[in-house]
């Protein structure tokens, strides 16, 4: 039997990891939702150094000088985007909710179709298949109408709401690029502090585990985003070519779901295209399906090359890390599952969890070393 030392060791080990994890989990989530802001300054920072670096080196400019000249450029930018993008979307969502009951009637109108030329096929069905198809039907039709009304109603108590929360968004986006400047300006001095306040025998592993959680992180989603984006302008031109109205709506909103990791543009596509096939829309129904085949070929070259092998997963292991993203924090948490799957499992090859699972490996056989008699 070993020494008390080597177990008390291995219980400290177990302990600081678990306490770790508990201020990952809980903490630090409330920590970045208060600092939201400055996290937000912090990012733009990270993307705003490598600029101002060449401006210090190329063009000779001051750091502080160069940080205020790209913050200035980009809050115009985003400024700039922010206004256009909101006054178009705004424009699309208020003609939208403006005309959701002729939506919904066209709805209930090319169902019925589709039930006018299944009614064949309904006929044959057994009992138990056709209540279960009216309770669906029932069930949605209910489900489309109360939405309708809701989206309907606007009073002045949402107007006031809205206008203070644009307010609050206003100041807490000056607040944002207020921070991203003090940070790149002054991040030399910012690093140097945190590094002399980081115990020597912890910096090589908070080194590790940033440059770990940086590469999976950043790197995922700043190639999801760019797929998206793609996604949105091959959604956007295809309903566009076939008229669809509020098409760029459409196209951002399937797009988003083909980001999320279980969802995809077939979760929308393909029930459209079926619908429209049974209603007799038979045109519509295989332009969709081209633009679904056309999306997935495009996702399919693109990820390899963006994404692809450097996630690291397998289909199982991605499963697991989605299933406790969502456990924990929904859907928003199986967003980020799998980038801080890929994180885990780099550091897990880079040997930072190797004394833990020696430890454990210890525990084990002395225990199994001391059942034996």
């Amino acid at each position: 039997m070993r020494g008390k030392d080597v177990y008390l060791k291995i219980l400290v080990d177990f302990l600081i990891a678990i306490c770790v994890l508990l201020v990952l989990i809980f903490v630090v989530p409330k920590a970045i939702k208060f600092f939201l802001p400055f996290v937000i300054g912090w990012i733009i920072a990270m993307i705003a150094n490598p600029v101002v670096k060449f401006l210090e080196k190329k063009v000779k400019i001051v750091r502080k000088h160069s940080s205020a000249i790209f913050i200035i450029l980009s809050l115009a930018a985003v400024i700039s985007l922010c206004y256009f993008g909101i006054s178009f979307l705004g424009r699309q969502v208020i003609a939208l909710i403006t005309d959701l009951p002729a939506i919904f009637n066209r709805f209930q109108n090319q169902l019925a179709a589709t039930e006018e030329n299944m009614a064949g096929v309904y006929s044959m069905m057994p009992a138990d298949a056709k209540a279960f198809i009216d309770d669906i039907s029932n069930n949605l039709m209910t489900y489309l109408g109360k939405a309708i009304s809701n989206a309907s109603k606007f009073s002045a108590a949402d107007a006031g709401s809205l206008m203070k929360n644009v307010a609050e968004t206003f100041l807490m986006a000056i607040i944002t690029f207020m921070s991203a400047y003090f940070f790149i300006a002054d991040r030399d001095k910012l690093m140097k502090g945190i590094k002399d306040l980081t115990p020597d025998s912890l910096q090589e592993r908070v080194t590790l585990i940033k440059n770990n959680f940086t590469m999976a992180i950043g790197g995922y989603f700043k190639a999801q985003f760019k797929i998206m984006l793609i996604m949105v302008v091959i959604l956007f031109v295809g309903f566009e070519i076939l008229q669809i109205d509020y098409s760029f709506l459409l196209a951002l909103g399937i797009a988003f779901l083909d980001f999320l990791p279980v969802f995809g543009t077939g979760t929308v596509i393909f029930p459209w295209a079926v619908i429209d096939l049974f209603s007799g829309n038979y045109f519509e129904a295989a332009c969709l399906v081209v633009i679904y085949l056309v999306c997935q070929v495009i996702r399919q070259i693109l990820q390899p090359k963006m994404v692809g092998d450097s996630i690291g997963l397998s289909p199982l292991s991605t499963l697991l890390f989605m299933f406790v993203g969502y456990q924990v924090k929904g859907v928003l948490g199986m967003i980020i599952g799998i980038p801080i799957g890929m994180a885990v499992i780099n550091l897990y090859k880079a040997g930072l969890f190797d004394k833990l699972i020696q430890g454990l490996k210890i525990m084990i056989h002395d225990i199994n070393e001391f059942r034996k008699y």
